[in-house]
């Protein structure tokens, strides 16, 4: 079977001061390895020879975290090579190579242990050192080696092999099994085999000394099942994961001693060795009360001959000390060793001498299966109904009092908790050498009033500890009650949990200040138990769920937790798409009333964060998270208003189609005192009824003008026709001219008009007005985006009302015109436009954006006069034609006569779009 080989170090090619490469003749955790000199030539190689020759099986190597060879090759002999003869150089033979990782992804905080699995035979081996790989940390271009195992088997060993299998087939002729076939398959039958004590890890975690009685009980632990031994093997296996527990934490006191000595923090050093001390005596003060521990396991590492481990000695085991670890498994047995079993013939009945082992000596002399009282039990430890009835029938089965009976014991019946278990043991290492171990079981025990009492014990012992504790003190009780309050924090018990927040609550606001511990201590309170604090918000308890909540928010606001601006980075995490409806709804409410207390300034919040986080929200599947997202957005757009429209689409139909970003939009059009998209169809359906109104209203009194025109012309014809006497026919036609010149002009007023800029002119027809209208009116000009001629004073109004592109277009609060949306929002945080006055106080000009007189007749004096708008392009195309055309012939107001001022006078210009008012026209025609 494979098994460590010892080896001596014969030579290297350098070494740095202090890492010789002797070093790694011993594993220990308090090993250095060899380095090479620094700034050294490449390759570097040391040369191992073996304390025997073998049959390597097995290389493993650990690297150093930063000082890291690119590669390394390994080559083998059978003897040592003259290196000062070349010819010779031949004898080692190249097994091959391995690439070792440059370890950036730790950081070059980890080591590399690789594995090699070879089949060699030789005595020396030779190992070959290429480049470093290059790193910050190695500014010496060094490499080195931790440590090296050699796991192999004696190449000398056919005698031996042949005399055992000359032994089993005489077995097998005889009938004869001395070999269980079930150990098929398990160390005691495979020839690859490698044990785990053998392993590198093993000995660079553990204490030498412990390392050392481990590999003893082993050893026995195999002669037990050989000989079927199988309670004696158990207790074994028992003895010694215990042991590695041991070894593990001297091998970390061990180490922490170093430190301190090359810190030159003696004081420190002298309390580690004393401890290490204290607690090794204790253990073999154990070991030797129950016969474990004799001279041969006691030997040093450093004093044991460099070869492989024999594999003799007597079968003994260890009782699990009380200041060990202990296991679940250790229920039905007994816990310490019984006498051997003395194998007889079959044709002879076997005795055994009843003994009395440890445990029968500690207990009461007093009935040996006492009946259990379940009412005595905590409520959460008290048996089923059928365990008591197993109780009940103790004394007629001896083989389940002795179970019930130790189970009895774990259970709590003399008052205290249960031990911990190996997994409780290995977790919680570290708060039970700041602690204790019986304060640490209570907060692991099985029944909730000992967790509550271990909280409320922890919260004296802190409130009582003096102002003069060493620092060093102070923070590792900290960091274990933390880890406690930690694990009580995820407790189902409501009392537990809130002893749990209060316990929290005094290390930071009490216990951090009275001692003037530094921010780094706050922050590890906050940064381990704030994760699970939030992932209580999410119970399924409401009780719970708000009482997480509150804390939280109460945390938050502690003066020495504020500055340090880490919950809030917490809650505006993204929602996970798993997470449940609680946990969701509890982070969104959380965010809302802490941006209300903290506000975003120098608080953790940021309106980056805060607006990502928001804007990812209104895409969840919970409507009340979504629904306070849209809130967090709004109190965020009072706030900052424009730089929060930079993480929110455009405001256009598409975008509205979603509710949601229609209903934050309008929030934001009534938090800057805008009409909504409601209130504007509201306006434009009054004003369009409005228009409706007045244009009835100019058709009823264009028609009663036209009949006051008739009735008239009927009394002017009756009074001539009264007035003239038939006999002078010429002087009839003469005066009957001037009325029919009266008559007509009346009739046809309106006919070569043009009813918005008043112009009038012969070619003034149907297809004449048409081409007016499209091309010259000053009052009216084409859409640029539907290409409707519409009237200049309505243009603003069509754009966001009638155009096919209205959806394009929105209005600017401040100058109350229609700007595209995808330059509204840089328009406004501009503030270049001319602000617009009332409508009742002046009218605003689209094309010049100019506010002038109100009233319709201010609109023909700016659009039409040479001192109006400047912007009106069909303007300035007249004035350049003015010089060739004879003014005041065609012009409305230049006109002579009486029907010409009279017609002047009474119609009004009608206002709207020319659609509207061609129709009109042509009606009234």
């Amino acid at each position: 079977m494979p098994h460590k080989i010892g080896f001596v170090v014969v030579s290297s090619s350098g070494h740095e001061d202090g890492f010789s490469a002797r070093e790694l003749m011993i594993h220990a955790p308090t090993v250095s390895g060899w380095r090479s000199p620094r700034f050294c030539q490449f390759p570097q190689e040391i040369v191992l020879q073996m304390v025997e020759r073998c049959r390597i099986r097995k290389l493993q190597l650990l690297a150093h975290q930063y000082m890291i060879s690119s590669k390394i090759e390994f080559y083998i002999s059978e003897s040592l090579p003259e290196y000062f003869a070349p010819y010779q150089a031949e004898r080692f033979r190249r097994l091959g190579y391995v690439s070792l990782c440059d370890n950036e992804k730790t950081g070059c905080k980890a080591r590399e242990l690789k594995s090699v699995y070879v089949d060699a035979v030789g005595q020396f081996l030779k190992l070959i050192f290429h480049q470093n790989h290059a790193n910050k940390y190695n500014i010496y271009n060094q490499v080195a080696l931790v440590a090296i195992n050699i796991i192999g088997d004696p190449a000398d060993f056919s005698d031996e092999s042949n005399t055992a299998s000359r032994e089993k087939l005489i077995d097998h002729y005889l009938g004869h099994n001395s070999e269980d076939p079930a150990l098929e398959g398990t160390y005691a039958r495979r020839s690859d085999y490698i044990s785990p004590l053998d392993d590198l890890a093993f000995d660079m975690y553990q204490d030498p000394e412990v390392a050392q009685i481990i590999r003893k009980l082993d050893e026995r632990k195999r002669e037990a099942v050989q000989k079927e031994r199988y309670d004696y093997a158990k207790k074994l296996k028992q003895a010694i994961a215990d042991l590695q527990k041991v070894g593990e934490r001297l091998g970390r006191y061990e180490v922490e001693k170093r430190c301190a000595v090359e810190k030159e923090d003696y004081d420190l050093a002298k309390e580690k060795k004393q401890q290490m001390e204290q607690y090794r005596a204790e253990v073999y003060e154990q070991l030797e009360l129950h016969s474990l521990l004799d001279a041969e396991l006691m030997r040093r590492p450093l004093d044991l001959p460099l070869r492989p481990l024999a594999r003799s000695g007597s079968p003994r085991h260890q009782k699990p000390m009380p200041s060990l670890p202990q296991l679940e498994e250790r229920g039905t047995e007994n816990q310490f060793a019984e006498p051997f079993l003395q194998e007889k013939p079959s044709s002879y009945s076997l005795t055994i001498s009843p003994q009395h082992s440890a445990v029968d000596q500690l207990l009461p002399a007093t009935d040996p299966h006492p009946k259990i009282n379940a009412e005595s039990l905590p409520y959460d430890e008290r048996p089923l109904p059928a365990i008591r009835k197993h109780h009940g029938e103790a004394v007629v089965e001896p083989e389940m009092s002795d179970a019930d009976i130790s189970d009895a014991r774990r259970g709590g019946l003399s008052g205290e908790p249960e031990p911990l278990t190996e997994k409780a043991l290995r977790e919680a290492s570290s708060a039970i050498d700041v602690l204790g171990e019986t304060l640490v079981a209570g907060a692991y025990s099985k029944t909730w009033s000992y967790r509550e009492d271990t909280l409320l014990a922890l919260y004296k012992k802190l409130m009582e500890m003096p102002v003069g504790t060493p620092k060093e003190d102070l923070k590792n009780t900290l960091r274990a009650s933390v880890f406690l309050i930690r694990r009580a924090i995820k407790d189902i018990v409501t009392s537990v949990f809130q002893s749990s927040l209060k316990l929290l609550k005094m290390i930071i606001t009490q216990y951090i200040p009275k001692h003037k511990l530094s921010k780094l201590e706050t922050a590890h309170c906050v940064e381990r138990t704030i994760p699970v604090l939030l992932t209580r918000t999410g119970d399924s308890s409401a009780r719970l769920r708000v009482t997480a909540a509150n804390f939280i928010q109460e945390m938050a606001l502690f003066k020495e937790v504020k500055s340090l601006q880490i919950i809030p980075s917490y809650l505006v995490q993204p929602l996970k798409a798993n997470s449940s409806v609680h946990l969701a709804m509890s982070q969104m409410g959380l965010l809302a009333r802490l941006l209300k207390d903290l506000g975003t300034g120098s608080s953790g919040f940021t309106i980056d964060n805060v607006m990502k986080f928001s804007v990812s929200s209104l895409e969840h599947r919970v409507y009340e998270v979504r629904e306070t997202a849209v809130r967090i957005i709004l109190d965020m757009y009072r706030q900052h208003q424009a730089s929060i429209l930079e993480y929110l689409p455009p405001d256009d139909s598409n975008t509205r189609k979603n509710i949601l970003y229609k209903t934050i939009f309008e929030g934001f059009a009534k938090i800057d005192g805008r009409p909504t998209d409601a209130e504007m169809r509201a306006r434009r359906k009054a004003a369009t009824e409005e228009a409706e109104k007045q244009k009835k209203e100019e058709i009823k009194a264009l028609q009663g003008q036209l009949a006051a025109l008739k009735e008239i012309q009927a009394e002017v014809q009756e009074k001539e026709s009264d007035a003239v006497k038939p006999k002078n026919q010429d002087i009839q036609g003469g005066k009957a001219a001037p009325a029919e010149a009266l008559r007509i002009p009346d009739e046809h007023y309106l006919d070569n008009l043009c009813i918005f800029c008043g112009e009038r002119s012969e070619s003034f027809t149907e297809e004449g007005l048409d081409l007016h209208y499209w091309k010259h009116c000053l009052m009216l000009t084409r859409c640029d985006h539907c290409k409707q001629v519409v009237e200049i004073s309505s243009l603003t109004e069509h754009l966001l009302t009638e155009c096919d592109k209205k959806d394009g277009f929105g209005k600017c609060y401040r100058c109350s015109e229609a700007v595209f949306k995808e330059e509204l929002p840089r328009h406004i945080k501009n503030k270049e436009c001319n602000p617009a006055k009332p409508e009742k106080l002046a009218n605003r000009c689209p094309l010049c954006h100019e506010n002038f007189s109100p009233g319709e007749e201010a609109w023909k004096a700016h659009l039409m006069g040479p001192a109006g708008c400047t912007m009106n392009l069909r303007k300035t195309h007249i004035l350049q034609k003015a010089p060739a055309l004879q003014p005041g012939k065609n012009s409305a107001v230049a006109a002579s006569g009486p029907s010409g001022s009279k017609a002047g006078s009474k119609i009004p210009t009608p206002k709207g779009g020319l659609s509207k008012s061609s129709s009109r026209t042509h009606a009234r025609r």
